[in-house]
């Protein structure tokens, strides 16, 4: 059911905003820009500093390390060309992706890379985009062989190593054998930046200037990107990552001179976005819209409801479910949505105050997206602490707790 758009009541914003508060004045979260809406009615929270340590305060146009929520807006550049028929879910990608022909499948998770059966059938669009291709980050799968090539030939961000540039990054991803069967189980992460090259594939053009051309741009995302011009690099706070056990903040990426001061080699669409809050609710509103901003579509609704809805059949669900349920220890309780789409995470059941149908994701620089069609509502919270510590990720389940209690109706 569908309800008003009464927006939300001043006694449930104030909560929210004490809440958010809270969590900086401990110490543990230094800075914060939230956004929350409901139809035509924008609320802006902007508490704390750029860093640690002081510096300058956080302002709603503060440039932030999206981390893994760049996944549901990268997701986007792939709609266009389904949209478009430039893609079709069930072609095999062989055409533009010649490195992934002819798979070989490990026989079990943990056997020796060369212990391989010839895959069941290629690998298609369809497979990438609902990230069940094969290989992924499985962190029940540490210390196995094929995790551990994935880690040593830099096919993950995040390591001392940045990622090489995708035509090499294809050679040395194809140079391993798949953990699972196409289309079999659904695993993180890699798919995601794999989609990035497919893209760019696709259209001869960078990953970056289609999603500029196609996305950014008309929706005015004017600070999104896969990094920080100089002229924009004050507006970058520094990213931390407490130790697991002291708490000590760590300063794991400076603004200046840092991984996002310069274009990297590799455009992820995985994880390798900045943004705004005001940025990123134009593309989530434009989902809520069925794929329109003002008068201009981005995307077809169709398209939006192909990628908002869950595409796991119940078999890969329960693989999902069990990680996700399985590893709250690791996790700090995120990822127990059940249901994945295209790029972001859907709920399909209720398991806290968000109701199903809410579709989005967190990243692991400390920021949360979602949207919520049921309730025509979208939440942002973005700060600057990595998930290393759970400080960031209890700071995200007390701002989606009392969002919904401030709905209004």
């Amino acid at each position: 059911m569908r309800h008003s758009n009464s927006g939300f009541s001043k006694t449930g914003l104030d909560r929210l905003r004490d809440v958010l508060a809270r969590h900086v004045e401990s110490g543990k979260i230094p800075g914060l820009v939230a956004l929350v809406s409901r139809g035509d009615k924008t609320h802006v929270e902007t508490i704390g500093t750029m860093r640690h340590d002081g510096g300058a305060p956080m302002s709603r146009d503060t440039i932030f390390r999206m981390a893994s929520t760049s996944k549901p807006v990268s997701v986007g550049a792939a709609m266009v060309l389904l949209d478009e028929c430039r893609l079709r879910l069930d072609d095999p990608v062989d055409p533009w992706l010649p490195e992934l022909a002819d798979r070989q499948v490990l026989k079990r998770i943990d056997s020796p890379l060369d212990d391989t059966v010839p895959a069941r059938r290629p690998i298609t669009v369809r497979d990438v985009l609902t990230s069940t291709f094969g290989l992924g980050m499985d962190m029940t799968s540490l210390g196995t062989p094929i995790m551990g090539a994935i880690f040593e030939q830099g096919l993950t961000p995040n390591l001392p190593e940045p990622m090489p540039e995708p035509d090499e990054w294809m050679r040395r991803l194809g140079a391993l054998p798949l953990m699972h069967q196409p289309g079999e189980r659904w695993q993180y992460q890699i798919s995601n930046d794999l989609l990035g090259v497919l893209v760019a594939r696709v259209t001869g053009q960078s990953f970056e200037t289609f999603l500029r051309e196609r996305i950014f741009d008309p929706l005015g995302m004017k600070d999104t990107a896969f990094h920080v011009p100089a002229d924009k690099i004050d507006r970058l706070p520094t990213l931390y990552a407490p130790d697991p056990q002291s708490g000590e903040f760590h300063v794991w990426d400076e603004a200046a001179g840092g991984r996002w001061s310069r274009p990297p080699a590799f455009q992820g669409g995985g994880g390798g976005l900045v943004s705004t809050v005001d940025d990123y609710h134009a593309y989530f509103r434009m989902l809520l819209n069925g794929g329109m901003h003002g008068s201009e579509r981005i995307l077809s609704r169709p398209a939006v409801e192909l990628m908002t809805t869950n595409r796991l059949t119940p078999e890969q669900q329960a693989a999902r479910h069990a990680m996700a349920v399985n590893n709250v220890h690791v996790s700090f309780g995120q990822g127990q949505h059940g249901g994945w789409g295209f790029g972001m995470a859907v709920r399909t059941y209720r398991g806290d105050y968000a109701p199903i149908g809410q579709f989005g994701w967190d990243g692991g620089s400390g920021t949360s997206t979602y949207a919520d069609p049921d309730n025509q509502l979208t939440g942002i919270l973005l700060t600057q602490v990595g998930a290393s510590a759970p400080y960031s990720i209890r700071l995200m389940h007390d701002f989606w707790t009392t969002l919904y209690q401030a709905i209004d109706d």
